[in-house]
């Protein structure tokens, strides 16, 4: 959702490479991925759960999912060896401050969808948690999002079933990237060919040195 070629560029051609964003994003997933389950009154959490679903051909991990105890509720779930019915919530965590971002809530979706056939469950709602500003967005899993992020999974299966590198098309969120030195949206992106630009910047060294 990011952006195609990345997901070409690491899943196809395998490259991958970090700046201070994808280091700070990698720890901070690093500390709730632990695999562990801690319990705060009604509330039970699970860390680093592995998720799949055999429906959509995903497999994957959460952060955190929450277990809210209720009384009663047709969405929720027994777990082994507790009692009382339990509502699973899927919570995703994020570096950066607190906005709407229709990637993260079709990837949070994603993981509700994988909690779903592995409990035989319903899951109304997730939540993205933000680490610099520590607030969370509470994200509804309402049809149109699920609709939206079958449609993602598809998109993705047939890209990777192309095996090809779409072109790159240069925006302000290549600045964000941290595979941007790899991709170099500057030469390949756009009407400009790689061996225009080589040209291009060979001339303008040439011209510096005169």
């Amino acid at each position: 959702m990011f952006c195609e070629r990345r997901a070409a560029l690491v899943h196809i051609e395998g490259l991958w490479d970090e700046n201070v964003s994808t280091m700070e994003g990698r720890l901070l997933h690093d500390r709730a991925d632990v695999a562990e389950t801690e319990v705060h009154g009604d509330i039970r959490i699970a860390r680093g759960l592995r998720l799949r679903s055999l429906t959509l051909g995903l497999v994957g991990k959460a952060d955190v999912v929450e277990f809210h105890r209720v009384t009663e509720g047709e969405t929720a779930v027994r777990l082994e060896g507790v009692a009382g019915l339990w509502q699973p919530m899927p919570v995703e965590y994020k570096r950066g401050a607190l906005r709407k971002e229709e990637g993260y809530e079709i990837q949070l979706c994603a993981q509700a969808l994988c909690l779903e056939e592995m409990l035989n469950a319903g899951i109304p709602s997730g939540a993205i948690y933000y680490g610099k500003t520590r607030r969370r967005l509470d994200v509804a899993l309402n049809k149109k999002l699920r609709t939206e992020t079958e449609a993602a999974v598809a998109r993705l299966r047939e890209l990777l079933n192309g095996n090809a590198t779409p072109q790159a098309v240069r925006g302000p969120k290549c600045e964000r990237c941290s595979l941007v030195d790899l991709c170099l949206p500057k030469a390949t992106g756009g009407q400009r060919s790689a061996r225009g630009y080589l040209s291009k910047e060979t001339a303008d060294a040439a011209e510096a040195r005169l």
